[in-house]
């Protein structure tokens, strides 16, 4: 029998000793003229190591953070200068959407209307509606996108699910704050989609672990209460709140009548709101108790508002699932309507089929974007990896967790509720896209006339609108509208 061989305390100490993960930074100079005025400004593309300090002797390295950072160079005091740290969604999704479309100082080209594909190859321009000016930007990529992964040997899975983003964003916030003295600046974030959940997570957590209270926080295409998207048996609450984006989207595709069709889209949405959130929910509320003269009006204002025939929505229960009506508004044409966008078309094989091949935003966005940034990112901020940048991680998005919400629908609004209650400075901005069925505005409009706030917090709320959908900031009136409101925002809450 082989002699046991004894584990030495050398040994021990070899195995419990850190995984050496060696962190990366790149440095370099650059300058834009943003409304008249040259900036120069610092880009620090690289990565944050993120430890898991339960083995206190030796913390074990557990993923890396990749983000890229814009500073002004020359500011005499960080203290009066703001500091924004920007997400996207999906989950899976880079911080790449609003980095280059929207805020940081180079953007991706744009067509005059952005309802059609650019021609590539791709390169970046300066963005004339940087935010720049205002505050020094932070884009984070959570673990498993962009170039953001887990150590060797480490699993991704333990970063996606809804309370690891949260935690490993919220470490990356603190260390990135630390490291560059920054706790005494005015701090903001700013989400996209699911960034929006995350960014109503972090404003509790990071008050509550941290100690860091923050100014604002900006919610672009907002999604924090679950229930208002889910389509499911039993729940009818997205079936009023989809309804004036279904009927925004009939109207900017002509499929209305008179009077409705020749309204301004603000009045007639004003409209459409009131008969959703009166007639039409007493109406799905009632369900068999309705008379049948009741049913009928009720199709009949459906008919009118969303260009849909009668008979089809009679056959739907009075009940339009976003991906039916994507393929019904224009299928006489062939045409179907996007999710992100629906002022965005596209043709599917299929012509009977009730849900889209694709949606038709993707490939106008997906190719500009990626390839934009991944010469960007070498050609201009000299980082180098031979890693795939991930865009869009579909690794991410089928691992995800919401073992929190476990038998409940996801809903970060109380969280939100509970951040502002306690740091009653704590402003938000909310973008709102018209023609947004992702996150439609007036679901949106719901969730946050129901956070059950005080009446002095209600006024730390500002919505804005945009004729454009999820994306906004595709749409170059929206572009320029966005970063006026944005600084009106920051000047405020800073």
């Amino acid at each position: 029998m082989p002699e046991e061989k004894q584990e030495t305390s050398d040994s021990k100490a070899e195995k419990n000793q850190p995984l050496a993960v060696q962190e990366k930074r790149v440095e370099t100079q650059h300058s834009i003229k943003l409304h008249g005025k040259k900036i120069d400004y610092t880009a620090v593309a690289g990565t944050i190591v993120l430890y898991d300090e339960e083995d206190k002797k030796a913390p074990q390295p557990k993923g890396e953070i990749f983000y890229i950072a814009y500073t002004v160079n020359n500011v005499k005091d960080n203290k009066t200068r703001p500091v924004t740290f920007s997400f996207n969604g999906g989950p899976g999704s880079s911080s790449v959407w609003m980095h280059l479309g929207l805020l940081g100082p180079r953007r991706v080209p744009m067509s005059d209307e952005n309802n059609e594909m650019i021609r590539p190859p791709y390169q970046v321009e300066d963005n004339e509606f940087s935010i720049l000016d205002q505050t020094d930007l932070v884009f984070i990529d959570p673990v498993g996108t962009g170039f953001s992964r887990p150590v060797e040997g480490e699993e991704g899975e333990q970063f996606w699910n809804f309370t690891k983003d949260i935690e490993s964003v919220g470490e990356f916030i603190r260390l990135y704050t630390t490291r560059n003295k920054r706790w005494a600046s005015p701090k903001f974030l700013i989400g996209e989609s699911y960034g929006t959940t995350r960014a109503a997570g972090l404003s509790g957590y990071l008050q509550d672990r941290h100690g860091m209270f923050l100014n604002g926080i900006m919610l672009v295409s907002v999604i924090l209460n679950f229930q208002t998207a889910r389509f499911e048996h039993g729940n009818d609450l997205p079936y009023p709140l989809f309804l004036p984006t279904y009927a925004a989207t009939a109207w900017y595709h002509k499929k209305l009548q008179s009077p409705y069709q020749s309204m301004p889209l603000a009045e007639f949405l004003t409209e459409v709101t009131d008969f959703a959130e009166s007639e039409y929910t007493v109406a799905l509320m009632r369900g068999a108790k309705m008379s049948g003269d009741e049913r009928n009006f009720v199709i009949q204002r459906l008919a009118a508002f969303t260009g849909l025939s009668p008979t089809y929505l009679e056959q739907t229960n009075m009940r339009i699932n976003i991906h039916r009506f994507c393929r019904e508004l224009m299928r006489n044409e062939g045409k179907s309507v996007g999710r992100l966008d629906s002022r965005l078309t596209s043709y599917n094989r299929d012509e009977a089929g009730e849900t889209n091949e694709f949606d038709p935003a993707f490939p106008i966005i997906t190719g500009v974007y990626a390839g934009s940034l991944n010469q960007y990112l070498r050609e201009e901020l000299e980082f180098e990896s031979d890693l795939p940048y991930e865009i869009l991680s579909f690794k991410v998005f089928p691992s995800w967790k919401y073992t929190k919400f476990m038998n409940s629908y996801v809903n970060t609004a109380e969280t939100l509720r509970s951040a502002m209650t306690k740091n009653p400075h704590l402003r938000i901005f909310v973008a709102n896209g018209y023609y947004d069925l992702a996150t439609p505005f007036f679901a949106t409009e719901y969730t946050l006339n129901h956070l059950e706030l005080k009446e002095h917090l209600l006024k730390n709320i500002t919505m804005s609108y945009y004729e454009a959908g999820h994306m906004m900031y595709i749409h170059p009136p929206s572009l320029a509208k966005m970063r006026g409101d944005l600084i009106a925002f920051l000047a405020e809450a800073a």
